[in-house]
């Protein structure tokens, strides 16, 4: 009986995992009980380090059930309360509007964006200008959409490729060598479009949710939110595309290779046949998407409606005029972005402990007691350093809270509670690309089933990831530092 319950707890989740969560789980309570309520600090610094834990090994199993769990307790043992957990939600809720709408709408737009993605790949030949263009588009539609969905696309259509490959190499047209090259070419387009999620997404206010969650608290709209980033992200997407034609240029970390002419003519071959048995409805559709795309972008820039809202009608519209009005069509939208926001809950109640119990408050009161020009860096250094083993949003979440308190007690002024904002957004976005629990982008890849069809592993793609980490991060650094 309990062995049969072992196996059904967590699933497929490695064993050695199953028994660190249940020894988690046994732990707290015996802590608790002996060390009594005195104790709360140590034992919410122990509950926040394994949630920690099922973050960094969230490839083993999706942090919702074993982070979950462990929060839960955490509000029986009383390191927080449900309605505190409540207001963290009620703060937060532009952010999960954004999760639920606005990522579920863009699902609808995914045929567009195939189209785009396949045009390139199409009529591009140099593999220099194909990665930066990869990039590019990556980055422009990752600035105004949601990053999951562009990655989500970018892999749909890798698929598509890497199956006419296979096909090739079944039927003997091209030979093993031929196939594996084709292989990590499509390898090193996916890491050059991941990474061009990060460098859009960090632009702008919709680009990742942890960046509304920072706009929300600093009072920023859509395009003060970019303004203020600009002297750092822009600076650092022009370093991040010099990265993207040098490492191509002179084919180190495992980039460089090229698409044979057997594989291109393959690939033209099948974008024509799609062409062809393309419908006048199906361009329709492609019309209204492509339409409706302008529509979101103005709508944000001129900020018509909070973030959640303009989503929302995005997806009536979508969905009106191109016929989808069936419930199961509509549900399967919600596919992707629900499991994530379920787990930002979960998030907040981590980030109610860290509030109770005031975990970080010795750390942060350090820091500000340093000079107001060095908290910048800091706070930039110390962000990236977390949001490369942990989740953004998270650690977004704890930093800001903490600031908008210093704030809140005169420790800080409302200038540097703005310059404290920008190094937030760009740590937890620039130097998290160093591994892919850094980037949700980056561990969708990974789980998805095209990266082992290509190779890419987790050390793998830390490693292909390694120049962009060391350029986004210094140029970043040093625009923090000269620029804020």
């Amino acid at each position: 009986m309990l062995n049969t319950i072992f196996k059904s707890f967590l699933g497929a989740a490695p064993v050695w995992y199953k028994a660190c969560i249940i020894s988690f789980l046994v732990l707290n309570p015996v802590l608790f009980a002996f060390a009594g309520p005195d104790s709360s600090f140590i034992l919410g610094w122990i509950v926040l380090l394994q949630f920690i834990f099922t973050l960094v090994f969230s490839i083993q199993c999706y942090p919702l059930q074993p982070g979950g769990l462990i929060a839960f307790q955490a509000l029986l043992l009383g390191l927080t309360d449900p309605k505190h957990v409540l207001h963290e939600i009620e703060t937060n809720l532009e952010v999960i509007l954004l999760l639920v709408f606005m990522v579920s709408a863009i699902f609808f737009m995914k045929n567009l964006l195939m189209v785009i993605f396949t045009k390139l790949l199409q009529a591009i030949r140099s593999k220099i200008l194909l990665s930066l263009l990869f990039v590019i588009s990556a980055a422009f539609l990752s600035a105004f959409l949601d990053a999951l969905t562009v990655t989500a696309v970018l892999i749909t259509v890798t698929i598509g490729f890497y199956h006419v490959f296979e096909k090739s190499f079944k039927n003997n047209e091209i030979d093993k060598n031929e196939f594996e090259q084709g292989k990590s070419f499509l390898a090193d387009i996916m890491m050059h479009g991941a990474v061009g999620t990060a460098l859009g997404g960090v632009c702008t206010i919709v680009g990742e949710p942890q960046n509304l969650l920072i706009a929300d608290k600093a009072g920023w709209e859509f395009m003060e939110f970019f303004y203020r980033m600009a002297p750092v992200t822009i600076p650092v997407l022009i370093s991040g595309l010099f990265c993207c034609v040098l490492i191509e240029r002179f084919k180190v970390f495992n980039y460089g290779f090229e698409l044979t002419e057997t594989l291109r003519n393959k690939i033209i071959s099948q974008a024509e046949i799609a062409d062809a048995e393309r419908t006048d409805v199906d361009r329709v559709h492609l019309t209204i998407e492509a339409i409706l795309g302008i529509c979101l972008i103005l709508a944000l820039g001129f900020h018509l409606a909070p973030v959640g809202v303009i989503g929302l009608f995005l997806m009536v519209f979508l969905t009106a005029f191109k016929g989808i009005t069936e419930e199961h069509q509509l549900g399967g939208a919600f596919k992707e972005s629900l499991p994530f926001t379920a787990l930002l809950v979960i998030f907040f109640v981590i980030v109610a402990v860290i509030s109770d119990q005031q975990l970080f408050t010795p750390v942060i009161e350090m820091v500000l007691a340093t000079s107001e020009n060095t908290q910048v860096p800091l706070f930039y250094l110390a962000n990236g350093a977390l949001s490369a083993i942990s989740d953004n949003v998270f650690v977004a979440t704890v930093y800001m809270n903490e600031i908008v308190q210093a704030l809140e007690n005169n420790v800080i002024t409302q200038n540097q509670f703005d310059r404290l904002a920008v190094a937030i957004n760009t740590g937890t976005n620039l130097p998290s690309v160093a591994t892919p629990n850094g980037q949700a982008a980056f561990l969708f890849l990974l789980t998805s089933s095209l990266a082992p069809l290509i190779g890419l592993s987790y050390m793998r793609m830390v490693y292909k990831a390694l120049p962009y980490t060391i350029v986004l991060t210094t140029v970043g650094l040093a625009c923090v530092i000269y620029y804020i």
